[in-house]
C-alpha cells in the first residue's frame, strides 16, 4: 500500500512566539540602530555566545518578552522603521543530519536579520560552509571547497568581496588554521554559536579582519527557534538534544559538539504540531546520542524558554484504553502516565551495557527517551517518526515498548556496533561485549518482529587484530544488516585514541579488511532483499522515480526503499483519495 505525501506550506514566522510576546530579532553590533528606533543594550552572557539580554536594562510590563539569543528592537511611539536592503546568503552542507538541520536554524537567525537564502554562490554576499570534521575525508573535500571560494574572492573588486565562514564541527576543530593559517576563511563560528552570526558577519564585512566564536555551550538547544525548511518537502529534521557524553575513544564529536543537553519537551511538541499543520509527512528526531534525551527543569533551570508554557494548553487527555483494548495504540492522544510530560523513574541502560557516567543521578526524575517518543508520536498518527543517531545502551525495554506500540513509529533501528569483539570494543570505550550486543539484537527481535537493523563499523582500529577483524566479519553474518555505514579508522586529532592509543594497522590492511566487511555486509542484505518478495508494505511517496518519470519512488516503514508504477491501485481513505 502506498500513501502520498502531503505537501506543506512555507512557514510564515521563523521564530516560535508566545501569543502576544512577538520579539524581532536584530543584530547587536555593527550597524546603528534604524532611524526612529531604540536598542536595548545587550552582553555576551553565557557559554555558547549567544547575545542576551542585559539583565539590568529595565522593561516596562508592555514590553515584549525576551527570550536568550534575541535583541529586542523596540519602536519609538510613532516612529516608522526605515526599511533596509536585505541581502544574500549562501550555504553548503557537509555531514550528517544534525548540520542539515543546523543549517536551516542559521538560515532562520540570518533572515531574521535581513540575509535571504540565495542557490547562487555568485550572487552571495555571504558564503558559509558548515562542516563535518568525523573523518579525514570529510575535511579534504571542504578544503578544498574553500580554496574555490577564494579564488572566487580574488577575481573580484574588493567591495564585492563575498565573505568567507566556516561553521560547525569543523570550525571548533580547526579555528586557528583556517583564519590565519591557511586564511581561507573569514569568520568561524561552533555549532553552539549560530545565534551571533549576525554579529560576526557585521565585524567582518568590509573592514579585512577576522571573527571568530567556538566557545561551547551547556545549556545552548535553539528551542526557540523555527528551522527554514524548503517549501514543499514531505519530510524534516528536529533537533532534540545536543552533545554527546559517551566519550568513545575514537570519536571527535564531544569535543566539537560538547556535553549533552536536552530541548525542552514542550517545544519540541509546539515544532512537531507545526509541521503537522503544514502536511509533513515524516519528522526524524535528531541528536548525537538522541535516544540518552534527558531534560528536567532543574537541568534547563526555571527555563528562560517561553515554551513551557505552552505544555498542556493545546493537549487533549483522552482516558486510557479499558485493560486489553489495543486501539489506544493507533489513538492520536499520549499514553496516560506520559500525558503531563513529568518526570519519569531511571529504568537503567539495555542490558549488559555502560557508561563512563552515573547516569541516574542525571536522569532519575526527568523526562526521558521513551516519553518523549511517546508524546510526539501521539500528535499525529498518519506522520511517520524516525530518530538517529542512537547509541545502542539507550534502547532499554520501555524505549522498545513505545517502537512496538506505536504504529507511526518506524520499525528500522540504527545499532552501531562499531566492532564485532569485545577486546576492541574494549578499546573503543564502547561500554559493552560482543555478548550484550546481540543479546539486545535478540530482544528488539522479540520485542519489535520484523523490526530492519542498521549500523556502524570501523574497520582497522588501533591495535585491531586479525582476529577481532574475523569476529566483525562474522557479527555482520550473524545479525544480517539491511544496510550499513562501513568506514576504515581515521584517526583524530584531541581524541583519547589519537592520544594514548597508536594508529598501527597499515592502511593497506585497513581497505582489505574493509573490503571483507562490505562483502559479508552484502551477501546477508541480499538474502534479506530477496525474502521481502511477496510482503506488502505502507510506503511514504518521496517523488519520481529518478530513472523513470512514470514511476514512483518512496520509503517502507524499514527503510527501504519501493519503487513502483504510477497507475492508480485502489481508493484510500474514506476521503476518496486514488493510489
Amino acid at each position: 500500500m502506498a500513501t502520498a505525501a502531503a505537501m506543506p506550506t512555507q512557514l510564515g514566522a521563523n521564530r516560535l512566539a508566545a501569543p502576544h510576546h512577538r520579539a524581532k530579532a536584530a543584530s547587536a553590533h555593527g550597524r546603528a540602530p534604524a532611524a526612529g528606533r531604540r536598542t536595548l543594550r545587550v552582553v555576551a552572557h553565557g557559554p555558547g555566545g549567544g547575545v542576551h539580554l542585559d539583565p539590568t536594562a529595565k522593561l516596562s510590563s508592555r514590553s515584549p518578552v525576551g527570550v536568550a539569543g534575541a535583541v529586542l528592537d523596540l519602536p519609538s511611539p510613532g516612529a516608522a522603521a526605515t526599511p533596509t536592503a536585505r541581502k544574500h546568503v549562501y550555504v553548503e552542507t557537509y555531514g550528517c543530519q544534525m548540520n542539515v538541520n543546523d543549517s536551516e536554524v542559521m538560515l532562520s537567525v540570518l533572515k531574521d536579520n535581513g540575509w535571504d537564502s540565495t542557490e547562487d554562490m555568485h550572487e552571495a554576499d555571504v558564503i558559509l560552509v558548515n562542516t563535518c570534521a568525523i573523518r579525514e575525508k570529510a575535511e579534504a573535500k571542504i578544503w578544498q571547497r574553500l580554496a574555490y571560494f577564494k579564488s572566487l574572492r580574488n577575481r573580484k573588486k574588493k567591495n564585492e568581496k563575498p565573505v568567507v565562514g566556516v561553521l560547525g564541527c569543523m570550525a571548533e576543530r580547526l579555528k586557528t588554521q583556517l583564519l590565519e593559517a591557511d586564511q581561507l576563511a573569514d569568520l568561524v563560528a561552533g555549532p553552539d554559536a549560530y545565534r551571533d552570526l549576525p554579529n560576526l558577519i557585521n565585524a567582518v564585512s568590509g573592514t579585512g579582519e577576522k571573527a571568530m566564536n567556538v566557545q561551547l555551550s551547556v545549556e545552548e538547544t535553539y528551542a526557540d527557534i523555527i528551522p527554514v525548511r524548503k517549501e514543499g518537502a514531505h519530510a524534516a529534521f528536529v533537533t532534540i538534544m545536543r552533545g554527546c557524553d559517551n566519550a568513545c575513544s575514537f570519536c571527535i564529536v564531544p569535543y566539537t559538539r560538547g556535553r549533552e543537553r536536552s530541548r525542552d519537551p514542550a517545544s519540541i511538541e509546539y515544532e512537531v504540531r507545526l509541521l503537522s499543520e503544514q502536511g509533513v509527512k515524516e519528522v526524524t528526531l535528531l541528536g548525537q546520542n538522541v535516544n540518552s534525551y534527558s531534560y528536567s527543569a532543574e537541568d534547563g533551570g526555571a527555563t528562560t524558554d517561553f515554551l513551557s508554557q505552552l505544555s498542556g494548553a493545546d493537549i487533549v487527555v483522552e482516558a486510557p484504553a479499558a485493560e486489553g483494548d489495543k486501539s489506544m495504540a493507533m489513538a492520536g492522544v499520549m499514553s496516560p502516565e506520559v500525558a503531563n510530560a513529568g518526570g519519569t523513574p531511571f529504568s537503567g541502560y539495555a542490558a549488559g551495557f555502560s557508561t563512563r557516567y552515573a547516569p541516574a543521578p542525571r536522569r532519575e526524575g526527568s523526562m526521558q527517551f521513551a516519553a518523549l517518543l511517546d508524546r510526539i508520536a501521539s500528535i499525529d498518527p498518519e506522520m511517520r517518526i524516525r530518530f538517529t543517531s542512537p547509541h545502542p545502551k539507550d534502547f532499554p525495554d520501555d524505549v522498545l515498548r513505545v517502537i512496538s506500540s506505536r504504529p507511526n513509529v518506524s520499525k528500522c533501528l540504527h545499532m552501531p556496533a562499531q566492532s564485532g569483539a569485545s577486546s576492541n570494543l574494549q578499546r573503543m570505550a564502547r561500554g559493552y561485549t560482543r555478548e550484550s550486543y546481540l543479546g539486545l539484537i535478540a530482544n528488539v527481535r522479540e520485542m519489535i518482529p520484523g523490526c530492519a537493523i542498521t549500523t556502524d563499523i570501523i574497520s582497522g582500529f588501533c591495535g585491531e587484530t586479525e582476529e577481532e577483524h574475523a569476529d566483525t566479519v562474522s557479527l555482520m553474518k550473524e545479525v544480517g544488516y539491511e544496510q550499513a555505514f562501513m568506514f576504515a579508522y581515521s584517526e583524530r586529532a584531541g581524541t583519547q585514541a589519537a592520544r594514548h592509543q597508536a594508529d598501527d594497522v597499515p592502511e593497506g590492511v585497513k581497505q582489505r579488511r574493509l573490503q571483507e566487511v562490505i562483502d559479508a555486509f552484502r551477501d546477508t542484505a541480499s538474502e534479506r532483499q530477496k525474502a521481502e518478495l511477496g510482503k506488502v508494505h505502507l510506503v511514504l511517496v518521496e517523488g519520481p522515480s529518478k530513472k523513470d518519470p512514470h514511476e514512483f519512488m518512496g520509503k517502507t516503514d524499514t527503510s527501504k526503499t519501493a519503487i513502483f508504477s504510477d497507475a492508480p491501485v485502489g481508493i484510500y481513505g474514506g476521503g476518496g483519495v486514488v493510489v
